[in-house]
């Protein structure tokens, strides 16, 4: 008699269905599942194919035309001409100074970060980790224009810096470095030098967190295996440590390079009258009237990152990203 009850107000096996447009489009996705992930997928596909990678494709194939240098007009016939205008001296300039100081800014961001993410990863436990943390992310919280003003007037003539220095007595060597051809200048604030410190500022966070990431995968005891087996610290670091953190340096130096790379901001308020390819770009698009040469431009840093991608993903670097 119990069982008799209990089966009949037990819900039965198979719900029926709900009917309607509703339920027609809900056992379709639940037959379907492929077309459920195709409509989730399709507007941000659509958004990223038409309207992001649909105009970088628009703006590269404008490299293929030509400014007429009597009329200021483009000349919309396939030539190579302005690839060939990228190789004249100062083009040429632009390009290497530009990757150069991608180069320098994605050295010096792996040699400062390389300690504080050893530190984060071995020493920081608990609320000094979520210090460690807070420390790295609270100066991307800011404005980025906020950052490189501040910092323009820090290394302005009469800023901080320059206080500081004239009161240790060591403002010869700021003058003495200052009056270098290539790194120097005026002042801090219209140098190569004040531009690879803002740069190096602006992007060490994205060097910390892939390196720090990566020393966590380092297991404690190959370090202490190599200390018991005599290594000094020197050949624990060449032989154990970097090897095995390179992935995640490499990971931090996509971000540093590639950023560096593109970036005008930068170089346009702290630095001096030298161009770097963002400027190029941006000048030529928009003073100068020069769109062909302005997408060559574009090209190049593409062509320069995916080769820098290609040997990255050899390195292992995005299973540490």
């Amino acid at each position: 008699m119990t069982t008799a009850a209990l089966n009949s107000n037990a819900a039965p096996a198979i719900l029926p269905g709900k009917g309607g447009i509703g339920g027609a489009l809900s056992d379709l996705f639940w037959r379907k599942p492929r077309f459920l992930l195709l409509l989730m997928l399709l507007p941000p596909v659509l958004w990223l194919g038409i309207v992001y990678i649909g105009s970088l494709f628009a703006l590269l194939a404008q490299s293929f035309f030509s400014i007429d240098e009597y009329s200021g007009l483009i000349n919309r016939q396939f030539t190579l001409k302005t690839y060939g205008d990228l190789f004249q001296a100062a083009n040429l300039d632009i390009i290497l100074r530009t990757v150069t100081m991608a180069a320098l800014v994605t050295l010096a961001s792996a040699i400062v970060a390389f300690p504080i993410a050893y530190y984060a990863a071995r020493y920081a436990q608990g609320r000094w980790k979520a210090l460690f943390y807070l420390g790295i992310m609270l100066p991307l919280w800011s404005s980025y224009l906020v950052k490189i003003y501040a910092w323009k007037l820090i290394l302005a003539k009469e800023g901080i810096l320059t206080w500081l220095l004239a009161k240790l007595h060591l403002l010869w060597v700021l003058d003495a470095w200052l009056s270098l051809p290539i790194v120097g200048g005026n002042s801090l604030s219209v140098s190569f030098t004040g531009t690879f410190i803002v740069f190096v500022y602006v992007w060490l966070p994205f060097m910390i967190l892939p390196v720090q990431a990566a020393l966590e995968r380092v297991p404690g005891n190959l370090v202490e295996a190599s200390s018991d087996l005599g290594a000094s610290p020197g050949q624990t670091f060449r032989n154990v440590l970097f090897p095995l953190a390179l992935p995640g340096i490499v990971a931090g130096s996509i971000f540093t390079f590639s950023l560096t790379l593109g970036d005008y901001i930068i170089p346009q308020i702290i630095g001096t009258s030298r161009l770097f390819i963002g400027q190029a770009v941006y000048s030529q698009q928009g003073t100068a009237g020069n769109i062909p040469l302005a997408a060559a431009f574009t090209v190049v840093p593409i062509i320069i990152m995916g080769f820098y991608l290609w040997g990255a993903k050899r390195m292992g670097a995005f299973d540490a990203l």
